[in-house]
């Protein structure tokens, strides 16, 4: 249990959870600065078992992170920003990566981050891997960037080499309840591996509204048919993925 701790100023991760089984944040904080680059909050990497609880992260980088072989992770009650929102990912940049499963997260709110809640991976995997049942719910977004991603496609600052197909097969996914304002007008942005499509993927009452000079929120994807239930407020979703989408 690490508990009423803060993390203050890191010159890189604030905490890298790495190899352990069984461990709970509850009332843990992160402070640094927006712009203060390669500071995730809290990264996950081959753990299982690990809860993030109550818990509030102010930094540069993804607020969590989780990485490969994470298994049943769940943060609840979790409020981050600035920051790059919360992650799973990025994956498939190494060989031998373990798979990803059972992450949940829950009653959040991202406020003035960058990204919103992402599944990101890179193009040209060197090995096959996957990530799977991981679902988002009851998440509040405040002005936060690009709130439901996405992206097989990740490649920050140039760095790959090939733009050859992501071998992440992601499946099993849930963006259910996330409400509030977005800072892009790409609300919702869905792209997946040419040839590993993703499946299984349910996007169900989404509200998100932006205010910006090109017009209303919209929406668009790739390489996926998500199944839309409930209410989704962006119609540009039924156009562009074949789906139902409600207003």
């Amino acid at each position: 249990m690490i508990q009423s701790i803060t993390s203050l100023n890191s010159k890189n991760f604030h905490t890298n959870v790495l190899g352990c089984k069984n461990v709970t944040f509850q009332h843990y904080t992160v402070t640094a600065p927006g712009d203060s680059p390669n500071t995730d909050g809290i990264h996950v990497g081959r753990s299982s078992q690990i809860y993030i609880l109550d818990t509030d992260i102010k930094t540069g980088d993804d607020c969590i992170s989780i990485g490969d072989g994470s298994q049943q992770v769940h943060v609840e009650r979790v409020t981050c920003g600035p920051g790059h929102g919360i992650s799973v990912g990025s994956l498939g940049k190494y060989p031998d990566e373990e798979p990803v499963s059972g992450i949940f997260v829950k009653n959040c709110t991202l406020t003035d981050t960058s990204n919103g809640v992402r599944i990101k991976s890179w193009p040209a995997s060197p090995g096959r891997t996957t990530a799977s049942d991981i679902h988002f719910e009851n998440i509040i977004m405040n002005n936060a960037g690009n709130p439901v991603l996405i992206d097989q496609e990740y490649c920050p600052w140039g760095q790959c080499k090939s733009l050859d197909p992501s071998k992440v097969k992601i499946s099993n996914v849930s963006f259910k309840n996330i409400k509030g304002t977005s800072s892009t007008q790409e609300a919702m942005k869905l792209v997946c591996s040419k040839s590993l499509p993703c499946e299984n993927v349910e996007i169900a009452d989404i509200d998100l509204a932006y205010h910006g000079p090109e017009g209303p929120a919209n929406y668009t994807c790739a390489n996926i048919q998500p199944k839309f239930t409930g209410k989704v407020n962006i119609p540009e979703a039924a156009a562009t993925c074949g789906g139902a989408a409600h207003a």
